[in-house]
């Protein structure tokens, strides 16, 4: 599972150790993510066994929050600071001209260690050549949320207040590219919407805000559980996994979305290994959606720095 950071002091330079080393290595951070990835996924599950369902809904609002973040890194927010809205390592709240409150203590996430490495039979190289960059493993960083800082105020990012705006065309578009069929039929009332596997049936009359919900609902059916997951999971975990992502993107361009079924996750029993596998899914299908949709403000953020 590969685990990105946002934190700009993230990367060090190392220089890899041999080939036996770098694999026990490699072993060791594995294990180190995946320790962490179920401490927090224990801690969630303690939350939810104590009627504290607020903490699922945490946890899924942090994947609206920091969908460019790893898997890993969202469940350490959310675990840490379930309130967070902006995260960020000392340096870079310095470079805003913000700076971390005294006594704050640091959200641990994992951050990659960006290397060299050069083989013994490798042929001399010009001297200007440069070695490659190689992604040798991950330690631990520490952020901090805005809410832990003080000093020059940010400017307001912009946001949807409840409509759904451009990414309402956005989402239907990706849909599009992804093969998938659209139309509308009032027969499937009182269903709001329908997936069919490579089909999506929509009710007519839904406000924009609500078919976009709909939509994103059906379009996490047709990414997650219309091949073999389907025969692995319940209906009922299908249907909380797909609101979930719904909550999610819907969390992400402004829409209020309620809590996110977050009260019948108690039907996972306690399963660690089934609520983690249903996460991890959670993430990476609301993320890629919400790449598709945010991939215009990206790229204008990429062309201004």
């Amino acid at each position: 599972m590969n685990f990105k950071s946002n934190n700009r002091n993230s990367n060090s330079n190392h220089t890899a150790p041999h080939s036996t080393n770098a694999a026990q290595h490699s072993n060791h951070q594995q294990t180190t993510t995946q320790q962490i990835i179920a401490e927090n996924v224990k801690h969630l599950i303690e939350q939810l066994e104590q009627g504290k369902s607020e903490a699922l809904t945490a946890y899924l609002t942090a994947m609206a929050r920091f969908h460019n973040y790893s898997f890993g890194n969202i469940l350490s927010i959310a675990h840490h600071r379930p309130d967070a809205t902006h995260v960020a390592g000392i340096r870079t709240w310095n470079e805003l001209g913000r700076f971390v409150k005294k006594g704050q203590k640091g959200i641990p996430i994992l951050a990659p260690m960006i290397g060299t490495k050069h083989q013994r039979d490798e042929q001399p190289v010009e001297q200007n050549d440069k070695p490659k960059p190689l992604l040798i493993g991950f330690r631990v960083v520490y952020v901090f949320d805005i809410a832990q800082t003080e000093g020059k105020e940010l400017p307001e990012p912009a946001t949807v207040s409840g409509e759904v705006g451009t990414h309402h065309d956005r989402l239907f578009e990706f849909v599009h590219q992804q093969g998938i069929e659209l139309e509308y039929n009032e027969r499937i009332a009182p269903a709001q919407g329908v997936s069919y596997g490579g089909k999506i049936v929509l009710l007519p009359g839904q406000t924009k805000a609500e078919e976009f919900s709909t939509l994103v609902h059906e379009l996490a059916h047709e990414m997650l559980h219309k091949a073999e997951r389907r025969t692995l999971t319940t209906k009922t975990v299908r249907e909380t996994e797909a609101e979930s992502i719904a909550f999610i993107v819907g969390r992400a361009v402004g829409l209020n979305t309620g809590s996110a079924s977050a009260d019948y996750i108690s039907l996972y029993h306690g399963n660690a290994e089934l609520l983690t596998e249903s996460l991890a899914v959670i993430q990476q299908a609301s993320a890629t959606i919400l790449d598709a949709l945010f991939a215009e403000e990206a790229e204008s953020l990429a062309k201004a720095s």
